[in-house]
């Protein structure tokens, strides 16, 4: 495909199809799409204690079943200038009950950017203490796992066994060790 025909969209009208709180789909010349509503972005957090992963564990409504994922959540959803880091603190400490001493922003990065605009701040957390058991905030039932790194493939495929979805998100822990399996059965 030339330069030309991927941008044929490019200066077409961007058009709201719906909006509700949180999401707004859209339509710009031939793509329909999802967006985060009022500029609603996401932080996602690379929280490691000594050899292990924090992960959660959640139902996610379109998935209709339990996912297994990064600590994470929104940005600005009630104040729109608040900071990524402030969130992933407030979002890692209220879902897994840790708290970082230091986190740090490590760029920003798209979900799935061929049906969805959202963007997330992937954060890595330093320093990290137990605080208070997790779980989430009121109305979230967050499970808490703390997995060893060198475990975490075999805990993934275990969760996948017992029919829960797995973020893609985790390839950030798992894509080293799929590229080197991949590479050796060649």
């Amino acid at each position: 495909m030339t330069q030309q025909a991927s941008n044929a969209d490019l200066d077409k009208p961007e058009k709201i199809m719906w909006q509700g709180r949180f999401i707004t789909t859209k339509r710009k010349g031939r793509w329909e799409f999802v967006a985060r509503a009022r500029g609603i972005r996401a932080a996602v957090i690379m929280a490691i204690v000594e050899n292990d992963v924090l992960l959660v564990e959640q139902y996610r409504v379109p998935l209709g079943r339990n996912c297994i994922e990064l600590p994470a959540g929104l940005i600005g959803d009630e104040d729109a200038s608040e900071d990524p880091l402030i969130a992933a603190g407030r979002e890692l400490e209220e879902e897994t009950g840790y708290r970082a001493a230091k986190l740090i922003d490590l760029g920003e990065y798209f979900s799935s950017p061929g049906m969805v605009s959202e963007s997330y701040t992937l954060v890595k957390a330093e320093g990290l203490e137990q605080v208070g058991p997790g779980g989430g905030v009121e109305g979230e039932n967050i499970t808490v796992h703390r997995v060893p790194l060198d475990q975490l493939d075999t805990f993934i495929a275990q969760q996948r066994a017992l029919g829960k979805a797995v973020d893609g998100k985790l390839l950030i822990f798992l894509g080293a060790h799929a590229i080197s399996s991949a590479l050796k059965s060649d």
